[in-house]
């Protein structure tokens, strides 16, 4: 590598004078006037020679005994470096010294380094690369001949197999040609066998020669001769090493080798057997794309820059920054835009392993007890019906006389086994009766014989439609004195739900939960209908079903209630549920009683989940916790992905929408934190849609179990009022809400809660100003006065007008002056007010165009508080 070399640095170098190196370039023919000039190597060789030639020792052969045999070269490099970091960083000279000898090579040498001797101390060090590039030449030339020869002895041995066994092939077909024509001469035998023997042999060698002509093989000589023609630097940055798959390649090829591309054709005038050369066609990808992708992982698939998605994106009005993530639809089309193909992401392998190891389990089906749900308007005797069919007394339990939670029983009941599900009747909880709806299989309607039919019992009848189950009402309360069972039938018949006793298909029940009067008719009636329904279930095998209420037990950890609807679930089983997994650590009936098996149609609560699951999530058991935990983590990264493409309103429609309502739209954050899944959700879409143009409420953490501190921290940063439903904050919680101040509020009824949160938005809204007029005059005539200039003489036609409020003059129905009254005088005399169908005369202040047909308007501000 060839380095710049001042004259200074020269002389230096050859220990000689600055001011006698001057003069010997001089010379030499090569004036120089600074000593700080550069001299090249064509220079120095130049002065090299001319020295030479003064000595006489240029017209001398290189092979004289008198010439040098060697040249030794001493240099030294004086440079600094620092040792130590801090206070004991230290700077340290370091000089490096190399002497480097070159000796005369001998004839047979090789002439390349001869040239680098002749070349100066700088050529010296390019000879030394050009050596061990020579050597590192010969040693792949040697490898390549090496592999030629083996190619070539594999060559050879794959000919002589096929020449055996194309003479085997011969040898048969001479015998079958022998046997075929024993019949004919012996004449004519022997002259069909030469012709038939030379029309078939291929002769290898030759056939070995003429596939290879031309075209030489891999490690071939006429490769090396061409890369030895080529220029030294070309020559050496062409030859490169075999790799590992290339040597594994070669000794496991049979047969003929592969012909190998001459080197010259291989570079294809693209700059070396590595160019790059540009395809002819736009390559068009196939790009996976699962529910959601985030715009990075999008322009990395499409091979790319961020920056181009995002403006492609951009131009089809979304705006989105590489980090969002964008939802399915969206990516397919900006894919297609850019020109690619998009195909959906298979990413579903664990939940197709799950649904095929469901499906592995069979087996034979029996019957089981059937699902009934009690469903009805709120205090319409729902609970009280089945304490009665229970014999406890579930309902004195609830907070405030209503069921706030969704309770699941199995009975034993002289017509059998029958599981009930009570739902909620107050209009909050309809997520929950639509979920014991589709649980069940039979709806039992109760109505309260002395209310008749409420907004609940309409939705408890849409409820079964939907979900397709048969209905039995029963009717409750008869034993009142104003119970009109009757009515409620004909009330019923407005909703299509038509009694027996008028020719249709519904079972009336008149029942009395409170006396037990009609029960058994009601428990014959669901029997009847489950025997026509034919309820069957596979009692063995594995347990699937549905969770039907969760909670978090300080104690015990996450607690689900679940109703097995197919299978056998134990102890010790592995599940997934919904996006939950673990091991069954113990089981629970209805009472409390632990239990080693919940069968069919019975509802069981469950510990040993990794966290709550959602109420009318799915559970499935599987073999082992590494299914479970697969499919619970990629339903939590599908739905997290959801989540975050719903949460980003990245539309340019959106975006303009919420700045027009930034303005106007007030907000209040709340933290709600229940005892159970159920009543989290019910308080979340209750509370949700209370919002409306003016206040927005925003449900920023929801959850089960009590308030933590982190609650607590989220609620101050989003200057939030914390709500807890049937729990309670903790000691760290409590502090963190005294020391910012926080709103905590505690609840056992949904409807204090509803109420509540009314009056605080109601508090966040504030007041307003309203105008109500009070009275209004007619002008009859205008009188002139010199003190308080035009009177307007009227007549009070509506209200009353008082004179310290102010007045609106209209005209033909228009405003045409605001102000106040100046004076207001019945006959002569001043007076505070004056009432309907009196006359009275107004003065109107700093106004004089008072006409006759005019009308005066009187009101008065008043502050209203803004409410929901």
């Amino acid at each position: 590598m060839s380095q710049q070399t001042t004259i200074r640095k020269l002389a230096a170098l050859v220990n000689t004078p600055v001011e006698k190196l001057l003069e010997q370039l001089a010379e030499a023919g090569m004036p120089f006037s600074n000593p700080d000039q550069v001299v090249t190597s064509t220079e120095k060789v130049k002065l090299l020679g001319f020295l030479r030639r003064t000595h006489g020792k240029a017209d001398k052969p290189v092979e004289d005994a008198a010439s040098p045999k060697k040249i030794t070269l001493n240099r030294s490099r004086k440079q600094e470096i620092t040792v130590g970091g801090g206070k004991n960083r230290q700077t340290v000279d370091v000089v490096v010294r190399k002497k480097v000898t070159l000796v005369k090579p001998s004839d047979k040498a090789d002439p390349v380094p001869a040239a680098a001797v002749q070349a100066g101390d700088e050529d010296a060090e390019r000879a030394e690369i050009l050596r061990k590039l020579e050597e590192s030449r010969q040693r792949n030339l040697s490898e390549q001949q090496r592999l030629a020869e083996e190619d070539r002895k594999r060559a050879e041995e794959a000919a002589e197999r096929k020449r055996k066994e194309e003479e085997e092939a011969e040898r048969l077909r001479r015998e079958a040609a022998a046997a075929a024509a024993t019949a004919a001469s012996g004449e004519d035998a022997a002259a069909r066998r030469p012709a038939h023997a030379h029309a078939h042999p291929k002769p290898a060698a030759p056939a070995r020669d003429d596939r290879q002509k031309g075209k030489p093989h891999r490690g071939s000589h006429a490769m090396v001769s061409g890369v030895e023609d080529d220029d030294s630097t070309a020559r050496f940055a062409g030859q490169l090493h075999l790799s590992a798959a290339d040597r594994a390649r070669r000794s496991t090829a049979r047969g003929r080798p592969k012909p190998r591309r001459n080197l010259e054709q291989s570079r294809g005038g693209s700059g070396g057997p590595h160019g790059f050369e540009r395809p002819t066609a736009p390559v068009v990808r196939e790009v996976a794309i699962g529910e959601a992708i985030t715009v990075a992982d999008l322009a990395q698939k499409l091979a790319m820059k961020g920056g181009d998605v995002v403006k492609a994106l951009f131009k089809m009005g979304v705006m989105a920054t590489i980090t969002q993530t964008i939802d399915h639809d969206t990516a397919v089309l900006v894919v297609e835009e850019l020109g690619h193909k998009a195909v959906r992401a298979d990413a579903d392998d664990a939940e197709s392993e799950l649904i095929a190891h469901v499906a592995d389990v069979q087996g034979e089906q029996v019957a089981r007890p059937p699902v009934v749900t009690i469903m009805g308007h709120v205090d319409h005797g729902k609970t009280s019906l089945l304490d009665y069919i229970r014999r406890t007394k579930v309902a004195g339990g609830e907070a405030g006389g209503i069921t706030q939670h969704i309770g699941a029983y199995h009975v034993e009941t002289p017509k059998g086994v029958i599981s009930f599900l009570d739902t909620p009747g107050h209009a909050a909880f309809t997520s929950m009766r639509a979920r014991g709806a589709k649980l069940t299989d039979i709806v039992v309607l109760v109505v309260a014989a002395d209310d008749g039919v409420m907004p609940q019992t309409v939705e408890a009848i849409q409820h079964a439609r939907a979900a397709k189950v048969p209905l039995i009402v029963a009717i409750n309360k008869i034993d009142k004195s104003d119970a009109d069972p009757n009515r409620i039938k004909n009330e019923l018949l407005e909703h299509e739900v038509v009694a027996e006793d008028f020719g249709g298909d519904t079972q009336m029940v008149e029942l009395s939960a409170k006396t037990g009067d009609g029960v058994d008719d009601l428990l014959d009636a669901i029997s009847l209908q489950a025997e026509v329904l034919e309820l069957r279930a596979v009692a063995d095998g594995r347990a699937t079903g549905t969770v039907i209420e969760s909670s978090l037990d300080k104690g015990r950890g996450p607690v689900a209630t679940v109703l097995v609807q197919q299978g056998a679930l134990n102890r010790g089983d592995y599940l997934v549920c919904g996006v939950q997994y673990g091991r069954v650590r113990a089981l629970f009936d209805e009472n409390g009683k632990p239990v080693d098996k919940a069968g069919p149609s019975i509802p069981v609560q469950v510990l040993g989940l990794s966290g709550v699951p959602d109420a009318g999530d799915d559970f499935v058991v599987v073999d082992d916790e590494r299914l479970a935990k697969e499919v619970a983590q990629q339903r939590e990264t599908k739905r997290r992905e959801t989540r975050l493409v719903q949460a980003a309103g990245n539309r340019m429609e959106d975006i303009m929408a919420q700045m027009g309502q930034a303005e106007q739209q007030l907000s209040l954050n709340l933290v709600v934190k229940a005892d159970v899944q159920g009543s989290v959700e019910a308080l979340r879409q209750a509370l949700t849609a209370l919002s409306n143009d003016q206040i927005r409420i925003n449900i920023i953490v929801s959850g089960v179990g009590g308030i933590t501190e982190s609650d607590a921290n989220s609620a101050a940063a989003a200057k939030a009022t914390i709500i807890g439903f049937n729990v309670r904050a903790d000691a760290s919680a409590r502090k963190v809400i005294e020391a910012n101040g926080l709103d905590l509020r505690y609840f056992s009824i949904i409807y204090d809660v509803i109420d509540q949160v009314k009056q605080v938005a109601s508090g966040i809204l504030g007041t307003e100003i309203r105008e109500e007029i009070i009275g209004t005059a007619e002008v009859r005539d205008v009188f002139r006065s010199s003190k308080f200039g035009a009177v307007a003489g009227c007549m009070v036609v509506e209200g009353v007008v008082k004179r310290n409020k102010p007045i609106r003059v209209l005209r033909d129905n228009t405003v045409v002056f605001e102000g106040e009254l100046e004076s207001l005088r019945r006959f002569k005399e001043n007076v505070d007010e004056v009432r309907v169908n009196t006359e009275c005369g107004i003065g109107v202040k700093a106004y004089n165009d008072v006409k006759v047909g005019d009308q005066i308007e009187c009101f008065e501000r008043i502050e209203v508080q803004r409410t929901l």
